[in-house]
């Protein structure tokens, strides 16, 4: 009878948890198919909103580039309302990781930002980068409008073209809004220089796009 029991209530909790995945899948394919939130320019900056693996890595990375402002940590992509990093965590949420990126127009391009939001990472990881895995790391270029949706649309198919049996895994959304993260997470790798994770994953990170993309960094951010 115990056995029974613990088979009847294994077998419900799978079919719960098989459910629950189901419909975060369902919800985030309706999030696909929304109109895309355009964001207002403020005091002439725009706003561009990207998923690549650790939100503290994307940051840093953005936060080297000439033209860029400032780079926020967040989350964006799903279906919950005032996520939280423990429920992004969970993978039910919808959420990923995601940056805010606030830049000057007038010194770098949205395309250009794709191309660093391309060069660093790698572009045919599903669900996540390095060892950051679940759908909470996956990666996700937000659009605003249709300009937008078509420069990223032409980079993933020139990507794929020169990959060889692989595809540019980042899913393309229409920008609905984002979350800000929790405060001790702004900032991360500036002010955690001595954390593992920071120097084993995020500066090495960091270093292999300085060095691909030498002429877009700011000159505080080259070595």
């Amino acid at each position: 009878m115990k056995k029974l029991f613990l088979f009847t209530l294994l077998s419900t909790l799978f079919a719960i948890q098989v459910a629950c995945q189901s419909n975060s899948k369902k919800e985030v394919s309706y999030l696909k198919k929304q109109i895309p939130v355009q964001v207002e320019n403020q005091d002439g900056f725009k706003r561009a909103y990207f998923s690549s693996g650790c939100f503290w890595c994307v940051e840093a990375i953005y936060e080297s580039v000439k033209g860029v402002e400032e780079a926020i940590s967040g989350y964006s992509g799903g279906h919950t309302q005032n996520p939280t990093y423990e429920a992004s965590n969970t993978g039910r949420t919808g959420h990923a990781e995601a940056n805010k990126i606030i830049y000057d127009p007038k010194i770098i391009s949205f395309e250009q930002l794709i191309d660093v939001y391309f060069g660093s990472q790698n572009i045919s990881q599903v669900n996540g980068q390095g060892g950051d895995r679940g759908s909470q790391y996956r990666s996700i270029i937000f659009y605003q409008n249709n300009e937008e949706k078509k420069i990223i649309e032409d980079k993933i198919n020139y990507l794929n073209k020169q990959l060889e049996g692989k595809s540019v895994a980042a899913e393309v959304m229409p920008f609905q809004k984002f979350w800000i993260a929790e405060a001790y997470h702004q900032d991360y790798e500036k002010l955690h220089p001595e954390n593992p994770y920071i120097q084993n994953v995020s500066i090495p990170r960091l270093r292999r796009f300085q060095k691909q993309f030498p002429e877009l960094l700011k000159e505080n951010a080259k070595h």
